[in-house]
């Protein structure tokens, strides 16, 4: 007789993989949090990723199809428990676990729909963008560092969403030169990216900082296992928020800014002291 079990952890290690080939920073974040919450997380992320990819990457490819497919067999995954794709079987496991509500699943790809089309926006676009590619991302996490409790994830939705949409916006700014030589794409409302200049900037990284300041309310409020990886990535982004804000906007323009490994390391020791000594 097999083991299902014996699959599952193949799952969960592809998911693992995935987020740790596609970015150190928040593997990073992820490997503070108490191990209750790692391979949800790990799971979360290598679905995000996936659909993200379709996207973004695979140009001599049918995107819309291949998108639709994805779409089509999570579903499948979700209403079925169990798939073929070890990514999507990681997922659905976290779904049922932690209660994902389907409509925040039904937001994120309707984002990825959009990325197909969609290459300027108004702030309707934007708002409705940023709300199913990283507000709702940081609501399922949410329900899993909650574990399912109802009272506690309405009470920090406001502020994951927040930080969601502050980790966004500073990718937008960070990929700006990228996704409008590479791809054609102007996420932000009303810049033209020919004509980018500091006030466009400023405006921009206002908007941010409101945000960052916001989701930071509720990283204190999260439950202690949960707190230092997300503190991680919040200092993380501000880190990178930062350096971003110190550059004329002609710089942005130019090169993707990045956080050195040793700067990392830095957040990552910083981080810990303050969690042990309870001050975050």
């Amino acid at each position: 007789m097999g083991d299902q079990g014996q699959f599952d952890r193949i799952a969960i290690r592809t998911s693992r993989l995935t987020t740790r080939t596609y970015s150190t920073s928040f593997t990073l974040g992820i490997r503070c949090l108490d191990r209750e919450f790692r391979d949800p997380i790990y799971s979360i992320y290598g679905f995000v990723r996936f659909a993200d990819e379709i996207v973004d990457t695979f140009e001599d490819c049918d995107k819309a199809g291949l998108l639709k497919k994805f779409a089509d067999d999570t579903w499948h995954a979700i209403d079925n428990g169990i798939s073929l794709n070890p990514i999507l079987h990681s997922f659905q496991k976290t779904v049922a676990a932690y209660a994902i509500d389907r409509p925040l699943i039904e937001q994120f790809m309707a984002s990825m729909e959009m990325d197909l089309s969609e290459k300027n926006y108004d702030q309707s676009g934007f708002e409705k963008y940023v709300l199913g590619s990283a507000e709702v991302v940081g609501l399922m996490c949410l329900k899993v560092f909650t574990r399912g409790n109802g009272g506690e994830f309405t009470r920090l939705k406001p502020q994951a969403m927040k930080l969601g949409s502050a980790f966004q916006k500073i990718n937008f700014l960070r990929d700006l030169h990228a996704d409008y030589r590479l791809l054609g794409r102007s996420y932000f409302p009303g810049v033209q990216i020919e004509r980018f200049d500091e006030q466009s900037k400023q405006q921009i990284e206002s908007g941010i900082l409101a945000d960052f300041q916001e989701g930071f309310k509720g990283i204190k409020q999260l439950p202690r296992g949960a707190r230092l990886g997300v503190y991680v990535a919040y200092l993380y982004y501000m880190t990178l928020f930062r350096k971003i804000r110190r550059l004329p906007s002609t710089e942005v323009l130019k090169s993707r800014v990045r956080v050195r490994n040793r700067q990392k390391l830095i957040i990552l020791g910083y981080s810990f002291l303050k969690h042990q000594f309870n001050l975050i």
